[in-house]
């Protein structure tokens, strides 16, 4: 039996982390890897994974390091992240030799949920414009594949279970 990578994506302001939390607790053995963290482990020296290519490697070099010891220890993974297919390609290149059903998803809203979603963080964590430029380079990324988004505006927080087991159940997020 293979165990499952989940990589969680979208712009920031789509619902990543609270999707995440939710869908690590319904898996039986599983285990959360926040890429955000992970690309903040460097304290000094460390650029914006976005505008620095060091950084970005760093960061998916420390990230598959995780999947792997986690793989190894047959967990479940669930990785929140802002991923793109050209990130992705790179993981599963070095996920090769492990037997792992990889699900891709990219949670999506529209333009006016993300602004008022950003608004309501705290000012030191609003992203402001970069929301909007993300949402809309996925929407506009000709490697994101439609099948691999999933929109989420229309759902309420109480129907949070019904996108987590879209997650689970739906096989066209699949990628390995």
């Amino acid at each position: 039996m293979s165990n499952n990578l989940y990589i969680v994506s979208g712009p920031p302001g789509v619902g990543k982390s609270t999707t995440c939390k939710l869908l690590v607790q319904t898996l039986d053995k599983s285990a959360y890897i926040s890429g955000d963290a992970v690309s903040h482990l460097p304290v000094k020296g460390r650029g914006k994974p976005w505008l620095d290519k060091d950084t970005n490697d760093l960061t998916w070099k420390n990230i598959s390091s995780l999947v792997k010891n986690l793989l190894d220890y047959k967990y479940d993974i669930v990785l929140d992240y802002v991923s793109f297919p050209d990130d992705i390609e790179g993981l599963m290149t070095e996920l090769a030799d492990y037997h792992v059903r990889v699900i891709y998803v990219v949670l999506m809203v529209d333009r006016q949920t993300i602004i008022h979603r950003d608004c309501l963080r705290a000012e030191e964590h609003q992203m402001k414009e970069r929301s909007v430029l993300l949402l809309e380079e996925f929407e506009n990324h000709r490697n994101v594949r439609a099948d691999n988004k999933l929109y989420t505006h229309h759902f309420t927080e109480d129907q949070l279970p019904e996108i987590v087991s879209e997650i689970i159940n739906n096989e066209k997020y699949r990628v390995m």
